[in-house]
């Protein structure tokens, strides 16, 4: 009660001295706040209807946005195809890349690109090049690409990709061994778990986890490209001198993990639920602080994760099948042009809504998305370094009910990422660099200081430059029904989501294994791979038709 009122004071004071100032024009003539839908086909944090942020953040803009997220029990098809059914969408859509063109196709998205020519902010957010690789057949934009947009140099000290994660417990029971391999990382589990089977609280832990819903399956099927050193292309690997577009599925790399898999679930290392659990689940595991490791992309658990204590804080590492392999984990930013958050045909505003997308990445409400009130949730020093004292480390990371009341991103709109306007300080405090290690607790900054790291990414190799074609993901997710490739992909994941659980549960891998070989051989898949090698060279601006 105290923070509200402290808070609302702060906002008062805020709001009397912008009206006077060069930023975004206040709403003092017009009380009336425009209120929009949106639907986001993700998991996401809900956050409280007079929630501090998005109420400042309506008073300077005239609009508050209601967001609606994906629950497990949904099923993101059936919602999108229900909602193309009816011809009836929240204000915005933010859906997978298959559903996003699929929305296009129906028509269910204005195109933006009628209406920003008086919102520069937003017609400027990706460079020319970039808005015409989304460009539609028809030439126009009927969607905003999210996390693709670098303001100054990009800042990292979170690692939010796919990586082999464990918890810092287990490597500080071990004396902070080096893991360079799958061996060495099932080797240190099956250790720990010999002489702690229960956590602290008497639950049973649970030495490696795995989520393998559809949406999610990643985590089981392309671990072998990692291992084999190979950056996250996702559907293929790509051969650099011959451009090919090559299938790991069958390779013997697979087959050694799968293997690998296998013989840990005999030993009871796996979670003998992880696949028949949904996502929410496997979250709830994971908050539990019960998981000691997992193959997942952070972005995908940190919110599962962020209440865990010191011990229990999930570090990235680089196995690969050898030692003799480096891994290619880490990559530079990408641009992903395969979906995106769009303004749906059935908004009674759509200008209006355009202009909010714009306000959102102006300087002023982007520091009140990602950084929140100064003097209340950070304050600035003589550098003009944004810092944060240890409480306002702990409401800002730490605190369930601060987050639900009073911080309101939005992270699902566009926004820039990299640096904060000023070009000084990171987009967000999770990236502020100068001040990250001293704002870890001390049990974290053992862990660094035994790998003489500083940050969660440098446990992470430097990643090379990214090739043109690089990421192929961009590609296949926007494939459909619609081409003989996009049906072949189809039979690929459906033959995989089939058999791969099946080779991690089975009493007698090798014939099970067989069983998958022969199935996966009936597929035409040379029709998928020459479709991706096709997309390659197209990328590497070679023309195949010359």
């Amino acid at each position: 009660m105290l923070i509200k009122k402290i808070l609302s004071a702060v906002i008062s004071s805020a709001l009397l001295l912008s009206a006077g100032g060069c930023g975004l024009s206040g709403n003092e003539d017009d009380k009336e706040i425009k209120v929009f839908t949106g639907f986001y086909g993700t998991s996401g944090i809900e956050i409280a209807q007079d929630n501090d942020i998005m109420e400042l953040i309506a008073e300077k803009t005239g609009v508050k946005l209601e967001q609606t997220w994906l629950f497990e029990q949904d099923s993101a098809n059936r919602m999108f195809s229900d909602m193309i059914v009816s011809n009836k969408y929240p204000d915005y859509i933010y859906a997978d890349a298959e559903n996003c063109h699929k929305l296009i196709k129906e028509g269910a998205f204005i195109p933006i690109d009628k209406y920003w020519d008086d919102y520069p902010l937003l017609k400027s957010f990706c460079k020319e090049s970039e808005w015409d690789r989304i460009r539609s057949e028809d030439g126009h934009i009927y969607y905003i690409p999210l996390f693709s947009s670098i303001n100054g140099k990009t800042t990292e000290t979170v690692y939010s990709g796919e990586a082999f994660w464990i918890q810092l417990k287990v490597l500080k029971w071990a004396d902070y061994p080096e893991i360079k391999t799958l061996d060495e990382y099932f080797d240190l589990l099956e250790r720990y778990m010999r002489y702690n089977m229960y956590n602290e609280n008497g639950d049973k832990n649970i030495g490696y986890e795995i989520l393998a819903t559809n949406n999610t399956f990643f985590a089981v099927d392309n671990p072998p490209m990692f291992l084999d050193g190979y950056p996250n292309d996702g559907c293929c690997i790509v051969d650099p001198d011959s451009l090919d577009a090559r299938d790991y599925n069958l390779s013997d790399t697979a087959k050694l993990w799968f293997k690998k898999l296998n013989e840990e679930y005999s030993k009871g290392i796996i979670d003998p639920e992880c696949f028949v659990q949904n996502s929410d689940q496997y979250y709830q595991k994971i908050a539990s602080g019960r998981v000691l490791g997992m193959v997942d992309q952070y972005w995908n658990f940190s919110q599962a994760a962020n209440d865990l204590p010191p011990e229990c804080t999930y570090i990235p590492l680089n196995v690969t099948i050898d030692e003799s392999i480096e891994g290619r984990y880490r990559s530079r930013s990408t641009f992903n042009d395969s979906t995106g958050v769009g303004v749906s045909v059935s908004c009674s505003d759509p200008d209006a809504a355009v202009k909010f997308m714009n306000d959102l990445l102006s300087p002023e409400i982007e520091l009140l998305r990602f950084w929140g009130i100064e003097d209340v949730d950070y304050t600035v020093d003589e550098n003009g370094i944004f810092r944060q004292s240890q409480k306002q480390i702990d409401r800002w990371f730490s605190n369930s009910y601060y987050s639900y009341s009073h911080i309101c991103m939005y992270n699902y709109m566009p926004y820039h990422m990299g640096q904060a306007p000023d070009k000084i300080n990171a987009y967000c405090p999770s990236y502020q660099e100068e001040t990250f290690f001293e704002r870890q607790p001390p049990l974290v900054q053992e862990c660094f200081k035994a790998y003489n790291n500083k940050t969660f990414v440098d446990f992470m190799n430097e990643p090379d430059e990214n090739p043109p074609w690089f990421p192929m993901w961009t590609y296949s997710n926007t494939l459909t029904n619609d081409t003989d490739y996009g049906r072949v992909m189809k039979q690929i994941d459906n033959e995989k989501h089939r058999y791969l659980p099946l080779l991690v549960m089975s009493g007698d891998f090798d014939a099970q294994w067989e069983k998958y070989e022969e199935a996966y051989k009936q597929i035409d898949t040379e029709i998928y791979f020459n479709a991706l090698s096709a997309e390659v060279r197209r990328r590497c601006g070679i023309n195949e038709k010359e």
